[in-house]
């Protein structure tokens, strides 16, 4: 048994971080804030920061998207969907000292503009294609932490129920459909995604209502069905 030796351990801060993604304006965007103090100082970032010492991972989510961004979701309520994506702990990724940091993943509707606060300089949506183009524009890895968050998001709504979680409570087929163009950056074929999400056990439930919103035919509406993996799967083209 090797004695501890407690000069081998190097003091290290836990951090917590939000890639929350909607779909405004037809395109997949993410949250983004403008840090307001160093590092990086300018530099845009996903919101995020150190967790206290008598708080929990999610709520340390919690607190930083509220005093970042504004968006005081009660808990994160009205996020879609909401989960742990992953660690990254690479010794240099901060230049303060050594900060391992938990990623958090959310999925909603479109939400409203952010207010800025906190140690945050600005607050808004960004359109996430050209952020993955050129991830050293996000402070720290920000840029990987991103990429992972939208690989999740893109793989997940293949095998799950997930793609509701951007939809409001009461959608067409035609706004699901568009949500897997956008988020895959594709076009799928309009009566066949429509015959697959349909006939899918648990994907949809329809209801007793239809809407003309989108202009032409009125169209039936549906909400999420109890599923929550697809059977058979939706695959990427």
């Amino acid at each position: 048994m090797v004695a501890y030796d407690p000069g081998a351990f190097v003091p290290f801060a836990v951090s917590v971080d939000l890639v929350v993604l909607t779909v405004r304006q037809d395109r997949l965007q993410v949250l983004t804030v403008r840090r307001g103090e160093e590092p990086y100082a300018g530099r845009t970032a996903l919101p995020g920061g150190f967790v206290r010492p008598r708080e929990s991972l999610l709520d340390a989510a919690r607190r930083e998207l509220a005093e970042e961004t504004g968006l005081d979701t009660g808990g994160l309520r009205g996020v879609g969907h909401l989960e742990q994506l992953a660690s990254y702990g690479d010794p240099d990724r901060d230049p303060r000292m050594r900060v391992v940091t938990v990623a958090y993943l959310a999925l909603a509707p479109d939400l409203p503009a952010p207010v800025p606060g906190g140690d945050a300089r600005d607050a808004g949506w960004r359109p996430v294609a050209p952020l993955l183009a050129r991830p050293g524009e996000l402070a720290f890895d920000h840029g990987a932490v991103l990429r992972d968050g939208v690989e999740r998001a893109r793989a997940k709504l293949e095998y799950t129920t997930l793609a509701t979680a951007f939809c409001p409570g009461e959608f067409t087929v035609a706004e699901l459909r568009q949500v897997y163009d956008v988020v895959w950056d594709t076009a799928l074929d309009p009566r066949n995604f429509h015959r697959k999400a349909t006939t899918a056990p648990g994907f949809l439930q329809p209801l007793d209502a239809t809407t003309a919103r989108a202009g032409g035919r009125p169209a039936r509406l549906y909400r999420p069905g109890p599923a929550t993996v697809l059977t058979p799967p939706i695959l990427r083209p």
